[in-house]
């Protein structure tokens, strides 16, 4: 795969993930701003459930990736994907560190 097709791919399935989650979850939550309870709606059934705990263990993953290479290769502002991954997703927040990692390394020449 190249580069530019994989840089599309990412940035488009981030944003249609971000498309269907603003579709889906804000205006509930718009009309009933209980973030609690829009987090425990995660966990109605088992297959939910499920689910809710599998983004939960990718989000850890993720950040303690992110917090590793900061150190380990120096990228910066990784941080601020792990905030995006919490919110709207961590489909959103993997892919920007995906791509701001890209950026930095091909920088440096790696």
């Amino acid at each position: 795969m190249s580069e530019m097709l994989f840089k599309a791919t990412i940035t488009i399935v981030a944003a249609v993930f971000l498309s269907i989650f603003t579709l889906l979850v804000i205006p509930p939550l718009l009309a009933d701003p209980d973030i609690v309870g829009a987090f425990a709606a995660g966990f109605v059934n088992p297959y939910a459930s499920g689910y809710s705990s599998d983004v939960l263990a990718c989000w850890a993953i993720l950040a303690a990736w992110i917090v590793y290479e900061a150190k380990a290769l120096q990228i910066r502002h990784g941080w601020i994907c792990i905030l995006l991954a919490i919110i709207p997703g961590v489909a959103v927040g993997f892919a920007l560190y995906l791509l701001l990692r890209l950026r930095q390394l091909k920088g440096r020449g790696v």
